[in-house]
């Protein structure tokens, strides 16, 4: 039979036109080695149920960030792997009973409270809180809300408001609960109306329990997860988490 000498002949297109035997074929980037550890830790927690070592393979993946940069990688990916390995590493910390170790380790990585990414920050609130813990992130909280960087994050609202409400009203911290719902512009009319509500309440029944007092006694110092049903508590956290993780790495795959 006849070959067709026009379809034979012509070369090799590709997407920059005619494919040349003396150019090189272009490699897709290799995955960042972070990004398989990543992925080891989660199916260690989740699978495995090996918190110790999903906790050491998450810290092995941040070396290896430290001595590979993801310079390959968009930058949100780097971004959503360093996010992803705290979510892993901050359930594997509470499930093994040292929650109290969560604050320190991330801040090891992200060296400032005013870099924690939006996802890890609220974690750890959600966690001191049910705790009732919430003034070990207080400081932290604030520092990253009063970063001009950060109040122009699309979550810097739901933060500022969780913040008021897991963190500065537990603590009787009122004043400043009402000086930051009044002084940002991340709240809409209605919810910064809603919550100054919320903050006169817990203000009326502050005076009805302590009249004269301006502060509202501080949490039981002796509240920790030998005093509470620990794993009961906790359990709606962990599941959150884990949708957390689940999620990070499904986007994570889909670039792939």
């Amino acid at each position: 039979m006849k070959s067709d000498s026009s379809t034979s002949a012509a070369p090799l297109r590709g997407l920059g036109g005619p494919l040349r035997s003396s150019e090189p074929v272009r490699a897709a980037p290799a995955r960042s080695p972070a990004v398989d550890l990543l992925e080891e830790a989660a199916d260690l927690l989740v699978v495995h149920l090996d918190f110790r070592a999903a906790l050491e393979t998450c810290e092995r993946a941040w070396q290896s960030l430290a001595n590979h940069a993801l310079a390959e990688e968009p930058a949100g990916t780097s971004l959503e792997v360093k996010c992803s390995l705290c979510v892993v590493g901050i359930q594997a910390l509470a499930e093994m009973d040292r929650w109290q170790e969560v604050l320190s380790w991330v801040l090891q990585y992200y060296q400032v409270p005013e870099k924690l990414p939006p996802k890890v920050l609220e974690l750890c609130i959600l966690l001191y809180s049910k705790m009732q813990e919430p003034g070990a992130v207080l400081d932290v909280v604030g520092a990253w809300l009063q970063d001009p960087a950060n109040q122009d994050l699309p979550e810097y609202g739901a933060l500022a408001e969780f913040h008021v409400q897991r963190v500065l009203l537990p603590l009787g911290r009122l004043s400043e609960a009402e000086e930051l719902v009044v002084g940002s512009a991340a709240f809409g009319e209605a919810q910064r109306l809603d919550i100054l509500q919320t903050i006169d309440a817990a203000r009326q029944q502050q005076e009805q329990e302590h009249p004269g007092s301006e502060e509202a006694p501080k949490p039981n110092p002796e509240a920790s997860p030998s005093s509470l049903p620990f794993l009961y508590k906790l359990a709606q956290l962990f599941r959150w988490i884990r949708k957390a993780a689940s999620s990070c790495l499904y986007q994570l795959r889909i670039r792939d």
